[in-house]
């Protein structure tokens, strides 16, 4: 069974400019701790006990959407809204897998069918709920960061063991801010920007900072919190450590050209990172079988693999979005909701066919066992986006364990599998990237070996075997995508490697069903590459310019 903590109770915090109710509903896997009872935050700092409490809250915030799963959200949703679907990563994986040739959902809301169709507008709630919720955890993590500095350890009397263990904490919370901002960065370029350093309650509304300048800022931050960081893969499971760092200074310099193309050398520095994460003292090796990388029992099977995970339990972290929504949303039609772990599917989310090509000539996941579709009862070609029918299902996610079982919800309603933010298969595959985009520090006899270890897991090889293997000239950046697509689908990173390699907005050669809102597919305008700012935050910061297109 998993091991959690969740705290039930209220405590005050003082964030952005004024004292927020938060609750502590934390999760993660090595924390075990009582609930404590109202406090006010210079109290509750005086305890040291306290301080992994509420570091628990802003790992947390990236999965859960408030103090229950449902009807107490950490943040205002607005009446009659689906507080599960304002949850961060959910809302998340709306904005980079149903805007891309990856996925679909059936619901027939207008913000997910204009997310379908990429034809959303500035009004969008759905992005507008990704973006509140990448604020409210930078908020959390920059009050937490103000609270633990040295001068405040001293100034409680805290010293010696206690205070260490606090300054590993606060580089955690470094790490999850830079986590959150670094989204804001993919997502929608020129953004708010506070940290730590900036007052309470002086100052003003938050500046706008440029996308080159929070590129800059990020990857200096990451470099600066990683000595504060335990060791690669020592930290307790679900918390971040150098190797998390590692990954996303990696995924920041490996998409440098996007977000800040004066970027010297960018290639070079995501090897540099690359290589410490695939070096033989940083323990992190591939997961045996891929499927069980998404089972409910993941945290066991596949840790090796798991850099960094966003944690789930279905008896103590239930929320309606996370993976709960991944595996629910997935299942329709004639597939059984006892075979995914969960008492019913919600008919929503299935692939576009493109998907299923990239597997040609034999999607059936027989060859390669990465090819997860449910076709019976399902048409490859969509000609009508509302009908969960239309469109391949995928089983990738589930409530099930390695062993058959379903997850710790006796209801089957919540679920167990940890949501993978960087593995070790992404690693392998942007060195690959980087290699071929000449970055120095790698190999390309190095990058094919690391495909084909890929590939040798997806064909199930053995004994030297190849059936799968690809050859040095094979191995092209135009393969590099595909072969992201078919190792990564439906976990969050589409979008991004589209535009990274100019086959999202702009793009007139590269189309999907349903991109530009017409069945085949069109080209849509560059500016689609990034996100609108939200209206309301325009209308409350006037210092604030919206993105070019909207």
């Amino acid at each position: 069974m998993k091991n959690y903590a969740f705290l039930r109770r209220r405590l005050s915090l003082t964030l952005a400019a004024s004292l927020l109710a938060v609750g502590l509903s934390a999760c993660t896997k090595d924390l075990d701790r009582e609930p404590f009872y109202d406090l006010n935050t210079e109290r509750l700092y005086q305890d040291p006990a306290n301080y992994i409490r509420v570091l628990a809250k802003c790992y947390a915030s990236f999965n859960l959407g408030g103090q229950t799963t449902t009807g107490n959200p950490d943040v205002f949703i607005g009446q009659g809204k689906d507080e599960g679907e304002t949850s961060y990563l959910r809302a998340y994986w709306y904005l980079q897998e149903l805007v891309t040739d990856e996925a679909v959902v059936a619901w027939n809301s207008g913000p997910l069918q204009e997310l379908n169709k990429t034809s959303w507008t500035s009004g969008n709630d759905l992005i507008n709920n990704s973006y509140t919720r990448i604020f409210y955890v930078v908020a959390l993590c920059n009050d937490f960061i103000r609270e633990t500095s040295d001068e405040k350890l001293a100034g409680r009397s805290i010293g010696g063991a206690d205070a260490a263990k606090i300054r590993t904490y606060r580089a955690e919370a470094r790490f999850l801010r830079a986590l959150a901002y670094s989204h804001a960065l993919d997502l929608y370029g020129n953004v708010p920007f506070t940290t730590d350093a900036d007052a309470i309650g002086q100052g003003g509304l938050p500046r706008q900072t440029t996308r080159p300048a929070l590129f800059a800022y990020l990857t200096k931050e990451l470099r600066e919190m990683q000595p504060g960081l335990l060791a690669a893969h020592q930290a307790p499971y679900g918390r971040a450590d150098r190797g998390a760092a590692w990954a996303l200074a990696a995924k920041l310099y490996l998409n440098a050209p996007v977000y800040a193309p004066a970027q010297t050398a960018p290639h070079d520095s995501c090897l540099t990172y690359c290589n410490k994460l695939v070096a033989s003292n940083s323990n992190y090796a591939l997961a045996p079988d891929y499927a069980q990388l998404f089972m409910a029992d993941n945290n066991v099977t596949s840790a090796s693999e798991i850099i960094f995970p966003i944690t789930s339990d279905g008896n103590f972290s239930q929320t309606y979005g996370g993976t709960t929504y991944l595996v629910h949303a997935a299942v329709g039609g004639r597939m059984l909701n006892t075979a995914f772990g969960i008492d019913f599917g919600w008919a929503g989310n299935r692939t576009r066919k493109t998907l299923p090509e990239l597997f040609v000539p034999d999607p059936s996941g027989l060859t390669d066992n990465r090819a997860m579709f449910f076709t019976r009862g399902q048409n490859l070609e969509i000609n009508d986006l509302t009908q969960f029918n239309e469109g391949y299902g995928v089983t990738k996610w589930t409530n099930k364990t390695s062993t058959g079982a379903s997850g710790n919800d006796p209801k089957n309603i919540f679920v167990d599998t940890d949501f993978p933010v960087f593995r070790l298969a992404d690693v392998y595959l942007m060195y690959a990237e980087a290699v071929l985009r000449g970055g120095r520090g790698g190999s390309p006899a190095q990058a094919l070996l690391y495909v084909n270890a890929l590939r040798d897991r997806a064909f199930g090889n053995v004994g030297g075997a190849t059936d799968g293997n690809i050859t040095a000239g094979e191995l092209t950046t135009d393969y590099i995508l595909d072969e992201r697509a078919r190792e990564l689908y439906w976990e969050g990173s589409r979008r991004t490697d589209l535009i990274r390699f100019g086959k999202f907005g702009g793009s007139t050669t590269y189309l999907w069903p349903w991109k530009g809102g017409v069945r085949n597919g069109r080209s849509i305008a560059p500016t689609r590459d990034l996100y609108p700012l939200p209206t309301i935050d325009l209308l409350t910061n006037t210092t604030l310019v919206q993105n070019p297109g909207y």
